[in-house]
């Protein structure tokens, strides 16, 4: 799939060019692959563009202004929606595309599903310690720290031990 980002190449206003910039500046610094449509030299690409920016996102008088952004022919969002989605780490999903392997956004969610994991266990396993009452940690020997997705646990001596080849961690 390929962006496609349309632009004003002789555009008169600081601020469209500014946005287009910004818009370009991102996607060539994140490796993502698109195209640049010109419709101030193009007028196939601004006739395109004109008539394939649905009707809720064209403004109540005149057309749309670039920079409008394309997923192959499917409208993604003008510059304000790609600010937001940039805003809010989200600019892999506003563009309808799959996060690479060491993004931001594939980062947390293995971080997270790892968390989940590691708490399951150790409720799991304080509980296993004492039947009948709530499970509870002591946070004087607790500590967080961020491992690959998968560290395995090993229980030994009464004391839990995550196993990576990066870090050791023991929780008492």
């Amino acid at each position: 799939m390929v962006i496609r980002v349309y632009i004003a190449s002789s555009s008169g206003s600081t601020a469209i060019k500014k946005k287009q910039q910004d818009v370009l500046g991102f996607l060539e610094a994140n490796k993502i692959r698109f195209e640049e449509k010109d419709i101030a030299a193009n007028e196939e690409n601004r006739k395109w563009m004109r008539e394939n920016v649905p009707e809720n996102n064209r403004p109540a008088t005149g057309y749309p202004l670039p920079p409008q952004i394309f997923n192959e022919s499917q409208y993604r969002g003008d510059y304000d929606a790609f600010f937001e989605a940039r805003e809010n780490n989200a600019v892999y999903a506003f563009l309808g595309l799959t996060a690479p392997p060491g993004s931001k956004l594939q980062a947390l969610f293995c971080f997270l599903v790892w968390w989940l994991n590691i708490i399951t266990s150790l409720l799991a396993y304080l509980g296993s310690r004492s039947p009948g009452k709530a499970a509870s940690m002591n946070h004087k020997h607790s500590a967080l720290v961020i491992l690959k997705k998968d560290s395995p646990l090993l229980l030994q001596n009464s004391k839990i031990i995550l196993i990576s080849k990066d870090i050791g961690l023991i929780l008492k």
